[in-house]
């Protein structure tokens, strides 16, 4: 997921169209939606510990049906590069597993505050830190050994301390980021590959390989796979990890707390230290 400069066209990452065809092929076949679920009770927990009760909410997301019935009442918004969410219309904006796809994360984050009222709430959350990194590695290596090149097969994850930032550059108050990593198990290579793709998450980046794979490129990757995330407590099983990272930030509002002004301290550190009882 590219951050760039404010104002600087974004790097294309997405081929949207790959992106749309792949989603709307998990729901055909009946797509995965074992992340999601994850996701909203992650999100339940969060809400329930805002002393708030929201009445227009609004979630962008890839995954329109599940979100729909898991937030009755909410506008449920596709996660286009233009978000079809109204100025100030919502006290709750969620972005829900879908920013990693977005070519420009922080104009996403833009259009949601822009659709907060004062005081709104938006949280987001994607996979970032070491997502799927033995995946990448495990294709790289397999690549490069059977085919002297290398391709983007795995999206990029940004990590949370760069992620965490793009929320006050979009201008939300209060920014917090947290992360919480699931891991999950499976018979190898190919069992994830399918799992990736029922949930609609396939290779769906702009510069991806045009062209099939090598069945020797897919044989040394999982081979190699197998070699760097076997499971410990299953033996010829593979175990992956998903970072799952939360941002959430408000819109600006005047009865929010702010920074005392510089030299307004009616104490001293060292007084303040030197009171302190042990």
């Amino acid at each position: 997921m590219p951050v760039t400069d404010a104002g600087a066209a974004p790097p294309r990452l997405t081929d949207r169209t790959a992106l749309l065809r792949q989603r709307a092929r998990a729901e055909r076949l009946g797509r995965e939606h074992w992340l999601d679920t994850l996701v909203q009770g992650e999100i339940e927990d969060r809400l329930s510990e805002v002393n708030r009760a929201f009445t227009a909410p609004a979630v962008v997301t890839g995954a329109p049906g599940f979100w729909a019935a898991a937030m009755p009442g909410a506008r449920i918004v596709a996660d286009d590069p233009v978000l079809a969410l109204e100025p100030g219309a919502h006290d709750l904006v969620i972005h829900a597993l879908a920013l990693h796809w977005a070519d420009d994360p922080v104009g996403q984050i833009v259009q949601c505050a822009r659709a907060l009222r004062p005081d709104g709430l938006f949280l987001a959350v994607l996979p970032g830190g070491r997502t799927l990194a033995p995946l990448r590695e495990a294709l790289a290596e397999a690549e490069i050994a059977e085919t002297g090149g290398l391709s983007p097969r795995v999206a990029p994850m940004g990590e949370i301390r760069d992620l965490g930032g793009l929320l006050a550059r979009a201008g939300l108050a209060l920014p917090v980021a947290d992360q919480i990593t699931q891991m999950v198990s499976y018979r190898g290579f190919p069992a994830l590959a399918r799992d990736l793709r029922a949930m609609g998450e396939g290779n769906a980046l702009a510069h991806r390989l045009r062209r099939p794979t090598r069945r020797a490129v897919l044989v040394r990757a999982a081979e190699a796979l197998a070699r760097l995330a076997p499971d410990p407590e299953e033996p010829g099983r593979i175990r992956v990890g998903f970072d799952l990272v939360f941002l959430t930030g408000w819109a600006p509002a005047d009865s929010q707390p702010k920074p005392l002004r510089p030299g307004s301290a009616q104490m001293s550190l060292a007084d303040a230290l030197s009171q302190r009882k042990p």
